[in-house]
């Protein structure tokens, strides 16, 4: 696991140096603090660098990038892991491929010599990465299926940078940035930007599943190689439930296999649900590791799940270890924790997961297995149940003991009061009879999230409205026809729960869980997740399963309960799905006095100078916890998120500060070399420790 940066310029007029690639570094050390690598090429119609910031997991004395194919023709910086790379290896060398090194980066780039950009398609793997080839002057782009390691590029002036986080790409000095009103509408509304957007103009994100490449002409182009689907409803293939456990077992066991490769310790996440518990039961029972796992707990028993936890643990007897988090820690590290997301979000639950990796790192671990992904595509979130009881009642609308149901999914929400059964049936009956409205299974949460924006600006306001009267113009509509528009071929024909799971997955799993909640919060710490749930052939077992496998009635994941049973306690694989969540007012306001930090960024002349709030709505988003002590769900998440848009504001678009270039002292091995032009002859490969030719 790493970091990689890079640059391209096809003008004469500019040149990429060492010392541009060592500043781009120094921003994303924490992701790779093991070693860095710099490559540097100049030719007759362009100038690059490549950078990679080690986290040494797979061959940890060899796998030093940048890594050059045998006459230095190619040259690779790769961020993930190919989990497959020992059979690929062998295939490789029976088709005359030599290596220099252990690791799987090596493979990944003679795969790519061989198969060019069909190569992605033989990979079992997490990955961004990207590929230099001198003789043609191409520069490939690529990453995993469903995003589970970021890649963020910009073009400027002839440039085109690149890296997984856009603090690197920042720190060019042709890059600045502003706010997107229209992703700053889409996070207001669906939690995230939607791909390819990012919070900032001009700064877009790779989607998953999708590769770019970069021509001498300097056309670029971007293409999907992978595409989430699901088959017309009623055409699932015929399966009762034991076969289907037994056959889905036997592939999760594989896929956790599979992400135990590693020269390092691994560790696992246990959070006392289902999914862990099934990864951490998986590899006690299938493999010979000795586990350690780790946990949250929160102070506020609202939140926390540490009994259940424990006696998982003590279950499969592991070496648990438990970091517990109260308000005052996700207020305090909330700031620093955004400084990673680089994105406003509309929760605090990744500040706890934050305080989680740096526990797992000072255990000196820098591998964990978790349980994401089981959720979207076993069926597990409380928002598939949703769509299937509201289509139920939009059967008989008039009902009043159908929308009962619903009171049940959410005992935990302060302003959906279960014993309101009027306010239940006014909530959830909007739209009820749009049944056939594609985004009908997320209208309710969409909807409900879009109430945040009346604290927007009236600049903001206008900002979105003349950005969606442009894309009207030139790409259709930006909101919810922009996902319609988006959909894959044949989604109509689904079935309503997998209409459900292709937006959850395709949205809130790859903009949000696996970055600001995943990915982000993880490597802020060099701790690197693997999540045995999402190994493509397992979303591919799941999509073609029928929903009454995965969503029996209202019982959710209920393939994975009967997979798994057997090895889990019945008080775990039995008890209701409860999802993640961290307290927001009560971090930041202690007795209704707001944090040192929450008053600074919520001044007025701090919200005007952002232009993105006004300031008086804000005021009374603040007065009702400092008269009430409480806040509803919604204004819980519009409070979330002025606070961290606000952050954003601060440290990436009025006062971005690049840190200072890696020196030599910082184990900088640099890769340099010069060129008349594509397809002149090229000499050894020098590294400053040593060489390899």
């Amino acid at each position: 696991m790493c970091g990689i940066v890079g640059a391209l310029n096809r003008r004469e007029d500019a040149s990429i140096d060492e010392t541009l690639v060592r500043r781009m570094l120094a921003a994303v050390r924490h992701r790779g603090p093991d070693e860095f690598g710099v490559y540097t090429y100049r030719g007759d119609g362009c100038t690059l660098g490549l950078g990679n910031a080690r986290l040494s997991i797979i061959d940890l004395g060899g796998g030093q990038q940048p890594i050059g194919n045998e006459d230095g023709t190619r040259w690779i910086v790769f961020n993930g892991e190919i989990y497959n790379y020992l059979e690929l290896r062998e295939e490789l060398q029976a088709q005359g491929h030599r290596f220099a090194t252990n690791s799987d980066t090596e493979v990944l780039l003679h795969l790519y010599e061989q198969y060019g950009p069909d190569c992605l398609n033989r990979l079992n793997g997490q990955f961004a990465f990207a590929v230099w080839d001198q003789r043609t002057e191409d520069l490939f782009l690529a990453r995993d299926r469903v995003g589970i390691r970021p890649l963020y590029y910009t073009q400027r002036a002839g440039t085109l940078v690149f890296a997984s986080e856009i603090k690197a790409i920042l720190a060019h000095p042709q890059v600045s940035v502003e706010f997107d009103p229209v992703a700053l509408d889409q996070i207001f509304t669906h939690w995230s930007p939607l791909s390819p957007r990012t919070a900032f103009r001009g700064v877009q994100t790779l989607p998953p599943g999708h590769w770019l490449l970069a021509k001498p002409s300097g056309d670029v182009h971007v293409k999907r190689y992978w595409q989430l689907t699901f088959p017309d409803a009623g055409s699932e293939p015929v399966r009762n439930v034991e076969e289907a456990a037994g056959q889905f077992r036997e592939l999760l066991v594989d896929a956790t296999r599979f992400r135990l490769r590693a020269d390092v310790p691994v560790g696992a996440y246990l959070s006392g649900g289902l999914d862990s518990s099934t990864i951490t039961a998986l590899i006690h029972h299938y493999t010979g590791n000795r586990l350690e796992t780790f946990s949250i707990a929160f102070t506020d028993a609202a939140f926390d799940e540490s009994d259940f936890q424990r006696q998982m643990a003590r279950h499969l007897g592991t070496r648990h270890h438990l970091i517990t988090c109260s308000h005052a820690d996700i207020g305090r590290v909330f700031p620093e924790m955004i400084w990673h997301t680089e994105t406003p979000i509309m929760r605090a639950s990744p500040a706890p997961l934050y305080l989680l990796s740096e526990l797992v790192r000072k255990h000196r671990f820098k591998v964990v297995l978790t349980g994401e992904g089981a959720d979207e595509f076993l069926a597990g979130y409380n928002i598939f149940k949703e769509g299937k009881v509201r289509r139920f009642w939009a059967r008989q609308p008039q009902s009043t003991g159908r929308p009962a149901l619903l009171q049940k999914l959410y005992p935990y929400v302060g302003d959906l009061p279960g014993g309101n059964s009027a306010y239940w049936q006014k909530f959830f009956g909007q739209r009820l009879s749009d049944t056939s409205s594609p985004t009908y299974s997320h209208d309710v949460r969409w909807r409900n999230a879009r109430r945040t924006q009346r604290l927007f600006s009236e600049s903001l306001r206008r900002a979105v409205e003349t950005a969606r009267r442009e894309a009207a113009c030139c790409d259709g509509p930006a909101t919810e026809e922009q996902i319609e528009l988006a959909l894959p071929e044949g989604f109509s024909r689904w079935s309503p729960l997998a209409r459900a799971q292709y937006l959850e997955a395709t949205i809130f799993l790859s903009e949000y869980l696996l970055s600001s909640q995943g990915d982000r919060v993880g490597m802020a710490h060099s701790v690197e997740g693997r999540f045995p749930f999402l190994d493509h052939r397992v979303i591919e077992f799941c999509s073609l399963m029928a929903p009454r496998l995965k969503l029996c009635g209202l019982n959710e994941k209920h393939l994975l309960k009967k997979a798994v049973q057997d090895l889990l306690p019945e008080v775990v694989w039995r008890r209701p799905k409860r999802p993640y969540r961290a307290p927001i007012h009560a971090s930041f306001f202690c007795d209704g006095r707001p944090l040192p930090w929450v008053a600074e960024v919520l001044r007025p002349d701090a919200l005007e100078a952002a232009g993105c709030f006004n300031p008086r709505a804000v005021a009374m988003l603040t007065k009702k916890i400092q008269r009430f002590g409480t806040l509803s769900e919604t204004d819980d998440m519009a409070l979330a998120g002025v606070l961290s848009t606000q952050i954003v504001h601060q440290r990436f678009v009025a006062d971005y500060r690049a840190a200072a270039p890696l020196n030599d002292c910082d184990n900088v091995k640099t890769v340099a070399r010069n060129q008349s032009g594509p397809g002149a002859s090229v000499g050894a490969q020098s590294l400053e420790s040593g060489s390899r030719t």
